[in-house]
């Protein structure tokens, strides 16, 4: 399988890209999802999501004070 970076997998292998994609290569071609679940449901008017690129994850912050962390009610991913 030849990925969207030139890269050549083999059948049967699987890998996380750079943006946090879990890919796998069969017979029939590449399949990636993302590895990460995204926040939809807290406070959007107090608290904000970042991305973490490291962890592959989100985390939600208060806007003005990111050392607390807001309750998230529902993910998706």
């Amino acid at each position: 399988c030849l990925d969207d970076e030139g890269k050549v997998h083999e059948f049967d292998s699987s890998w996380r890209t750079d943006d946090c994609n879990d890919c796998s290569c069969s017979r029939s071609g590449i399949d990636c999802c993302t590895s990460y679940a995204t926040p939809v449901d807290y406070d959007e008017e107090k608290c904000e999501s970042i991305f973490n690129k490291e962890t592959c994850s989100y985390k939600v912050v208060e806007k003005d004070d990111h050392s607390k962390e807001c309750p998230v009610h529902s993910w998706v991913g």
